[in-house]
């Protein structure tokens, strides 16, 4: 039975991990850490302060869903101690994740970083991938509850990232530029990323975690779009690094190799 850790155990990611790995059969929750929560217990174990605890309880992949300042302290840490990591915080550089790289290629322990860890936001990604050569413009919306801090989020991000990659890769660069000439409202047409594409952000309460992306071209468009309910849609996805991290070698960002996709 392979031992975790979860890292921001008492957030609300870090609650649906933990609980998601005591229902597991394979699976072990040895140990919580946040700072935030020390003392109390989460799915029958004491939450602690310091990451130290993780080693102190035998754990062998540790789960971390921390802000991304403690994220960035604690991939060294855990390539140092030899932790296989599955890493869900977003707002790390791609700098960041070089020297991370860098970290895991010289330990015994590997790494697993990834933007989301909801299936179907993948799958999105991908058939955007997919779509972008052929089509003439694309906006992505994301939405998410009001208590979110960033905007816009690491996976809107990273889904204009890959259309921009997904166009120069055919041959067809970026996307024409915005033609709009009159802001009537600041910030109206969103923020622009890597490419041109544009990308819009939603905080409203009752939301989880939803993406749209909108492809144009001559008379027609296509619309594709993901929504998280509930944030156990993440689970499967971090299960499945959580057991395939130890036989992956380095750093793997992104949970796409191990779909096959």
């Amino acid at each position: 039975m392979r031992k975790v850790g979860v890292v921001g155990a008492g957030g609300r990611m870090g609650r649906e991990v933990c609980r998601a790995v005591t229902t597991a059969t394979d699976l072990e929750l040895v140990a919580a850490v946040d700072p935030g929560h020390v003392g109390q217990r989460i799915e029958g174990v004491a939450v602690a302060g310091d990451v130290g605890a993780l080693a102190e309880h035998g754990t062998e992949v540790v789960v971390d869903f921390s802000v991304a300042d403690a994220a960035r302290d604690n991939l060294p840490l855990y390539a140092r101690e030899g932790l296989h990591a599955v890493v869900g915080t977003t707002g790390l550089s791609e700098t960041e994740l070089g020297a991370a790289a860098r970290l895991f290629a010289e330990s015994a322990a590997n790494a697993i970083v990834a933007a989301n860890f909801a299936i179907g936001a993948v799958l999105l990604m991908r058939f955007c991938e997919l779509a972008a050569p052929h089509m003439d413009g694309a906006e992505v919306i994301e939405l998410h509850h009001d208590a979110k801090r960033d905007a816009p989020s690491g996976t809107a991000l990273h889904t204009a990232a890959r259309i921009a990659a997904a166009r120069q890769a055919a041959g067809v660069g970026s996307l024409p530029g915005d033609l709009t000439t009159e802001h009537v409202l600041a910030g109206a047409r969103g923020g622009e990323a890597p490419g041109g594409v544009r990308v819009h952000s939603v905080r409203l309460p009752g939301l989880i975690a939803h993406e749209e992306v909108i492809f144009g071209t001559v008379g027609q468009s296509l619309t594709i779009r993901h929504d998280s309910y509930d944030r156990r849609s993440f689970m499967p996805g971090v299960l499945l690094a959580v057991r395939a991290v130890s036989d992956r070698p380095g750093l793997t960002v992104g949970i796409e190799a191990l779909l096959g996709l």
